[in-house]
């Protein structure tokens, strides 16, 4: 499933909430040298409840809206 995010990084909190016909990712890590991208894919893949590595960012890399493919198998 492709799913589309809105990520804030350096926030207080970590959470991820629906937001429209997405998710808002909060997340404690600056978007610096992809610490921020780590923490995105680490807090989807428990959302979700899926390994890390079933968590892929298909694009935006360096912005903050961004196209997340989540597999199951």
């Amino acid at each position: 499933m492709k799913v589309r995010i809105r990520v804030r990084p350096n926030s207080r909190t970590e959470e991820v909430t629906r937001e429209g016909d997405g998710f808002m990712v909060n997340v404690k890590e600056p978007p610096h040298e992809g610490r921020a991208n780590r923490a995105v894919i680490k807090l989807l893949a428990g959302h979700f409840g899926v390994p890390q590595s079933r968590v892929t960012i298909l694009s935006g890399l360096r912005s903050r809206d961004k196209v997340v493919e989540i597999t199951d198998q």
